[in-house]
């Protein structure tokens, strides 16, 4: 798989969450933190998102918000509206408000959602996003991504045969799209971080090998091959893009992929060693204890 696919398939447990929501003039949420990250996207109307920080920022119909850390925010229909107090909703719960009454003015409606990440592996191309990703909605831009808003919007609002299995595939695509377009935005800008790391075609190229062959014994000479470039050139490059040398990063990305082999298989030690590049149960088990504290076993069966 690719590095973005592998980034969001170590770090995702569990259902996505998602709700076609309709709120009426004047109208105000408030939105706990959760173990996850979350998105809104205005398909009828405009509102306004509250960040924890700063000004509240004006959405559009087409404008999608991502929010990778899935901390406190609000939304409201005019940046004077207050937020409600009662109570603060998690987008996990987001469900519930669809039938809420609210008030008799201008109509908006939301497609929000909710993802639940591992936060003890969190992928670093995520730990490096901002609070939250606002991708206004351009003409022609981002297709796919409209196209994915669209067909999950229509499974929510009138729910047909295969829906149970339809909506969580959308939700994944969703954030694979989501996610690429902020990597696209970033490509021209960034000079360090993942964005640039993956716009670049050598470092792309070595982070490619590491994921497609995780158990290998690569070397750093055999990585600089794969990027075409020199050794020396290439664990300059890759370090200053991903700010750590690339056998570093092969040993974090192992460990991950072993950790989410653990928690959803039942496949034996000695098989999630030889699949992560471990040559025998003993050396794998010293390692994974060494960056998880705990013994594969214990790993796979907390108390």
């Amino acid at each position: 798989m690719d590095v973005l696919s592998d980034a969001i398939l170590t770090m995702r447990v569990g259902k996505p969450h998602s709700s076609r929501t309709h709120k009426n003039a004047p109208w105000g949420l408030r939105f706990s933190a959760f173990a996850g990250a979350g998105f809104h996207v205005v398909l009828q109307g405009s509102c306004w998102l509250f960040p924890s920080e700063g000004a509240p920022i004006a959405m559009n119909v087409g404008d999608v918000v991502f929010l990778p850390r899935a901390g406190v925010h609000g939304l409201a229909d005019h940046p004077e509206t207050p937020l409600e107090d009662k109570r603060a909703l998690s987008l996990v719960d987001i469900e519930a408000e669809r039938t809420t009454p609210d008030g008799q003015g201008a109509t908006t409606v939301l497609l929000c959602g909710a993802y639940l990440l591992d936060q003890a592996r969190m992928h670093p191309l995520l730990t490096e996003l901002p609070e939250f990703v606002h991708l206004p909605a351009r003409i022609g831009g981002n297709p796919s991504l409209r196209a994915a808003v669209d067909l999950l919007g229509a499974e929510l609002s009138d729910p047909r045969p295969g829906a149970d299995a339809i909506v969580p595939a959308l939700l994944d695509t969703l954030l694979l799209y989501i996610l690429r377009s902020w990597l696209d935005e970033q490509a021209g800008h960034a000079h360090t971080g993942w964005a640039a790391a993956l716009g670049d075609r050598a470092t792309a190229a070595a982070l490619r090998a590491m994921h497609h062959e995780p158990a290998r014994r690569w070397t750093v000479a055999e990585l600089a091959t794969q990027a075409g470039l020199s050794r020396a050139a290439f664990a300059r490059r890759f370090a200053a893009l991903v700010g750590e040398a690339p056998l570093a990063y092969l040993t974090w990305w192992r460990m991950t992929t072993a950790a989410r082999l653990l928690r959803e298989s039942d496949a034996p030690l000695g098989s999630v060693a030889a699949r992560v590049g471990y040559a025998s149960e003993f050396a794998f088990a010293k390692a994974f204890k060494r960056e998880f504290g705990v013994a594969p076993g214990r790993y796979r069966q907390p108390e």
